[in-house]
């Protein structure tokens, strides 16, 4: 079941189409001083941002398994991703799992650390924890306009 009801996207900006939301999800986590790669997501068929409460969704055609190469770590991503946003942190997210060993974990929150530190934490909902180097989930942005040959 879906956590993002009829009456919670008539309160939400919401966004269409997989390159606006690609965007978006970009924009909104550098806004919120999360790195810019944490949502590596493809297809994306719809984003939305409740203001008020800082709930956010992200829904896309298909889930997706992604490896952080510079940290090893294997991520899956549901057709639907959820959370509550506020600056540096990602608290009480659905939708979002890491393998461990030979098994997946979900996660449930994210923080970077205030000062910053340039480590950004993990956790389940059981309250484990995993830190990482920031810079492993950045992505180098290509300036717009400049075609890759």
């Amino acid at each position: 079941m879906s956590l993002v009801t009829e009456e919670i996207k008539s309160k939400s900006e919401v966004f269409h189409g997989d390159q606006i939301c690609q965007q978006i999800c970009k924009d909104f986590l550098v806004e919120f001083a999360l790195p810019n790669g944490l949502l590596p997501l493809k297809d994306i068929t719809e984003v939305g941002r409740h203001r008020e409460t800082g709930f956010v969704w992200v829904k896309q055609k298909k889930s997706i398994t992604h490896r952080f190469e510079k940290i090893g770590k294997v991520t899956s991503y549901a057709t639907e991703v959820t959370a509550r946003v506020v600056k540096g942190r990602i608290k009480k997210m659905t939708g979002v799992k890491t393998k461990e060993l030979f098994i997946w974990i979900t996660l449930s929150d994210v923080y970077i650390d205030d000062p910053p530190t340039g480590k950004i934490t993990f956790q389940t909902p059981a309250g484990l924890s995993r830190t990482f180097p920031v810079s492993a989930f950045e992505v180098d942005e290509k300036p717009s306009g400049v075609k890759q040959v």
